[in-house]
């Protein structure tokens, strides 16, 4: 599961629905992969206005990754003078398409169930008692 899909994803339970601190999941114990994929930097910039950036921000610091920077970056710092890709857009594409959760546990920040991720998916099925 890419880490741009956390930024998207919040608790499952109708309860949790309404509440802020269902989103976003907290990753624990959570293993990463990188996986290496071509750099579109068109597909980054378009997301990034798309982006929970305090929950990038919040989701990094919680997997111990390097930290973002403290606003979304502009659109002009994300190419150089010369139209190259800039170094904060390579970093934006290796955190967002290149890093997955592989496996571990997703938890909701309201009610504290635990979502299974394993071989990279989160199983978002809730026991009947909870639906």
């Amino acid at each position: 599961m890419k880490l741009l899909t956390l930024n998207f994803l919040t608790c499952a339970r109708k309860t949790c629905k309404s509440t802020a601190a269902a989103f976003p999941l907290h990753p624990k114990d959570a293993e990463l992969e990188q996986i290496e994929i071509d750099m579109n930097p068109l597909f980054v910039k378009n997301m990034l206005p798309r982006l929970e950036w305090e929950a990038m921000k919040t989701l990094t610091q919680e997997l111990g990754l390097p930290a973002l920077p403290a606003e979304t970056p502009a659109p002009e710092e994300l190419t150089t003078e010369d139209g190259e890709a800039s170094q904060v857009l390579k970093d934006l594409h290796v955190l967002l398409m290149e890093t997955s959760v592989a496996s571990g546990k997703l938890v909701c920040g309201n009610c504290g169930h635990e979502y299974a991720v394993k071989e990279g998916i989160a199983n978002f099925l809730l026991p009947s008692h909870m639906v």
